[in-house]
């Protein structure tokens, strides 16, 4: 077990990781802040429609 630092050097394959993690984890961020939901919030859908109150009944 520990000759598998003769493979791979620890730094970078924890430094691989984390630009992994970091990486999927924006994507993430991107899609769902990109999402009808949330889109609004941060005017990145401009012509998407806004969620409106309903309007008063008589």
């Amino acid at each position: 077990m520990h000759k598998i630092w003769m493979v791979g050097n620890p730094l970078r394959m924890g430094i691989a990781g984390t630009i992994g993690v970091v990486t999927i984890a924006a994507v993430i961020h991107f899609a769902v802040l990109s999402s009808p939901r949330y889109c609004d919030h941060l005017g990145w859908c401009s012509a998407a429609p806004t969620a409106n109150a309903p309007a008063a009944r008589r």
